[in-house]
């Protein structure tokens, strides 16, 4: 038994009086608690309570032991109660990372919303279309649309998105629309390398993967860029499906080759603290988990619309 269950078995049998009122305040059995006691004595090499057959008092040697034992347990609780009311009043500075254009979109707003919330908390949001490394980069939190692979972070699964291919319906209209992915090869396509390599596409057909090489027209790093000329008829472009949303939504873009498309991407929201995560984190995980979740762009049921 630790030595703080062992302190707290001590007091509550000076508390209470007895060993019973000890096992009844603490939900445990009667043997135990004296197991416990002795335990403490043995290991302390003293005798702290006097027993008697009706009565249990402290000795000399348990009276100024028991006084530092209240000290130690009440300091612990105060440091509980701090914890607590940190999470609900955080104060600090909080860095936060996401993609662009779905922090934009999504994350953005609840920065927003959560700044107002908590006016003692100050936000350094981070907007990049790349890999953060959280405790290089003293990031305490990162929105990341992939496959994890770091065991040492803390993973709040958000939903799911899917890698898509797109392309104006006046593109369409003068070059045909592909029925297989390899029949991209004789299109003109923008590849965006945030989303695929650039000279390879990847889809799935009967359940196995089907890499496919290009010779993309045109390469871009962000994807507004790959929407923009997509939307222009330089080609056809492959994105997440978030990426192109409003867009597919006004008819400007179309979804092809849905049947080929590739498993469903993870969203996850990272931190690095698993346990005892301190008040601005624990904030911020809880204020926009469930709104992220619910957010149509994230199920699966639009990730497997067309």
């Amino acid at each position: 038994m630790d030595k703080l269950r062992e302190m707290e078995v001590f007091v509550a049998i000076v508390d209470r009086g007895s060993f019973t009122g000890a096992s009844e305040k603490l939900g445990m059995s009667t043997p135990a608690v004296s197991r416990a006691l002795n335990s403490l004595e043995a290991r302390l090499g003293t005798q702290l309570l006097a027993r008697t057959t009706r009565t249990v008092r402290p000795t000399d040697a348990g009276v100024g032991y028991l006084d530092a034992c209240r000290k130690v347990l009440d300091a612990i609780t105060e440091a509980d109660a701090n914890v607590a009311a940190d999470h609900l009043n955080p104060v600090g500075t909080l860095t936060v990372s996401a993609p662009v254009l779905f922090g934009q979109r999504f994350v953005a707003p609840l920065i927003n919303a959560f700044a107002l919330r908590y006016p003692e908390v100050n936000v350094n949001a981070v907007y990049a279309d790349r890999t953060t490394r959280l405790l290089e980069e003293g990031v305490d939190i990162a929105i990341r649309i992939g496959h994890l692979g770091d065991s040492t972070i803390f993973a709040v699964p958000l939903g799911t998105v899917r890698r898509r291919t797109y392309a104006a319906p006046a593109y369409i209209a003068a070059h045909g629309e592909p029925s297989h992915p390899r029949e991209l090869m004789n299109h003109h396509c923008v590849s965006f390398t945030g989303v695929s390599s650039p000279f390879e596409w990847v889809f799935n057909e009967n359940g196995s993967r089907l890499p496919v090489r290009l010779q993309p027209r045109m390469i871009v790093d962000l994807s507004p860029a790959a929407v923009l000329a997509a939307l222009d008829g330089v080609g056809i472009t492959q994105l997440l499906s978030y990426q192109a949303a409003p867009e597919v939504l006004d008819g400007k873009l179309r979804a092809l080759l849905t049947a080929f498309e590739p498993e469903a991407v993870p969203v996850n929201l990272l931190h690095i603290e698993r346990r005892g995560a301190s008040g601005k984190v624990r904030a911020f995980v809880d204020f926009v988990t469930e709104s992220l979740r619910s957010n149509p762009h994230l199920q699966d049921e639009d990730a497997t619309a067309t």
